[in-house]
């Protein structure tokens, strides 16, 4: 075998891996690049002159700006919400026995698996047929429900992937439950809690088929580019995509590196004497 060919066969894999990841970041990049651009027309898409007028001045369209702080708001929100419900449920689904816990678990994918356009229209004739008239909170409510699904799969893996033999060490050392809990548990389900809060907030952030059924007269900033759609988006639609984005990279990163420094953290050296026991 030659010296190409063996480094091919080593390397195939991570080339392949970079082909993916290039194409999944393609379309990301492209709007990075058009944040920099003063297009020749608000129809036009092309990358006409360079610019930062569109990121010192991101709120030249005041519509805009309005949609993305009610999208932030309902995010927030329905965010906070579908982890607390979504975390409480995982606990019970992952450390309790009880009657209708494997049909509570079917349950809980139908809202991943169900179509977004029938559970809109669902959501729809549940508010209209019980006189609650469309706005914000319904878009909340409507959020909620399909974030918690998320939230109980995310947090239920890493209670699933957790060892329990720690907990009971920490019992064994005389801590009762609440400081087993808060030492010992929470730590290690912590980053699956935060994971689980950033996806159902980049689902509500992103959604637009759900929330257009279910928002009256409530723009959000998926429904505000939409409409735009029709008359020219303007560019700084490109900025806030790519601020979202920096943001949401940034969050990971940082929950990355926290997690590796308590890993580091965790692992105490143990002293050794001179006799070379410890």
């Amino acid at each position: 075998m030659t010296r190409a060919s063996r480094w091919f066969a080593e390397h195939w894999v991570t080339g392949v891996a970079l082909l993916v990841l290039g194409y999944l970041f393609l379309p990301i990049a492209v709007v990075a690049a058009l944040s920099f651009n003063r297009p020749s027309s608000r129809l036009s898409y092309d990358f006409n002159e360079f610019t930062l007028d569109n990121w010192r001045n991101p709120c030249a369209t005041s519509d805009m700006c309005d949609a993305v702080l009610r999208s932030v708001q309902i995010g927030f929100l329905a965010t906070v919400a579908a982890t607390a419900l979504g975390t409480l449920m995982a606990f019970a689904l992952a450390r309790h026995r009880f009657r209708g816990r494997s049909g509570l678990n079917v349950l809980i994918f139908l809202p991943m698996a169900t179509p977004e356009l029938v559970m809109g229209t669902s959501l729809l004739a549940l508010f209209v047929s019980g006189g609650v008239p469309l706005g914000f909170w319904t878009i909340v409510i409507a959020h909620v429900m399909f974030c918690v699904s998320f939230v109980v799969v995310t947090v239920k893996a890493r209670l699933t992937g957790m060892d329990g033999r720690l907990e009971e060490a920490a019992m064994d050392l005389y801590a009762n439950e609440w400081q087993t809990f808060r030492r010992i548990t929470l730590p290690l389900v912590l980053p699956g809690i935060v994971a689980a809060a950033l996806l159902a907030f980049s689902l509500s952030f992103d959604d637009f088929i759900v929330t257009n059924f279910n928002s009256g007269t409530t723009v959000t900033f998926p429904m505000y580019v939409w409409g735009a759609a029709q008359r020219g988006i303007p560019p700084q639609v490109n900025v806030i995509g790519t601020a979202m984005f920096g943001i949401a990279l940034l969050l990971v990163l940082a929950t990355s590196l926290h997690g590796r420094r308590a890993r580091r953290a965790a692992i105490v050296p143990v002293p050794v004497k001179g006799n070379g026991r410890p």
